[in-house]
């Protein structure tokens, strides 16, 4: 089965890198895992397809830092019974060619969609901090980039 195109509310799996991850210099994200689709970024000139995504983490954070999944959406979407949340304190921007998407089975692409007043409160409050310009973002494509030149220059 083909990757579907990126959709707000769509669950991908995903090697998100968390910004304290960024900030010590790593270039991928621990392990693959849940991500929500804030929004699709169209194509644009040279830029490819995006999209931006929060990660999904068992880890309780503050009310303000993130949204609690009801259990009836985690088992809707086929993840663990544990206690999950949509980290809305930070965003990946990713090419959605980026290698780093990977199935959540064998076929299969993504877990499936939040309802629809979940991602909205999502994307809402998303928008909230970036009209405050208080939410970080973790560019992967520049980072990429920086990887390629230094790769190019023979340097680790």
């Amino acid at each position: 089965m083909a990757k579907p195109a990126p959709q707000g509310g769509l669950v991908i799996r995903y090697d998100y890198l968390w910004l304290a991850e960024e900030r010590e210099r790593r270039e991928e994200g621990a392990k693959a895992r849940p991500c929500a689709i804030v929004v699709a970024v169209p194509a644009v000139a040279a830029d490819p397809l995006r999209a931006v995504v929060c990660g999904i983490t068992h880890a309780r954070p503050t009310d303000e830092e993130g949204i609690r999944i009801p259990p009836a959406v985690k088992a809707h979407l086929g993840l663990d019974a544990e206690g999950s949340w949509i980290i809305t304190s930070e965003v990946n921007l990713i090419d959605w060619d980026d290698p780093g998407i990977v199935p959540v089975a064998p076929g299969r692409w993504a877990y499936g969609f939040l309802p629809p007043a979940l991602a909205k409160a999502v994307r809402e409050r998303i928008v909230a901090q970036m009209r405050r310009g208080a939410l970080p973002l973790v560019d992967r494509p520049k980072i990429e980039k920086r990887r390629a030149k230094r790769e190019r220059r023979g340097e680790r």
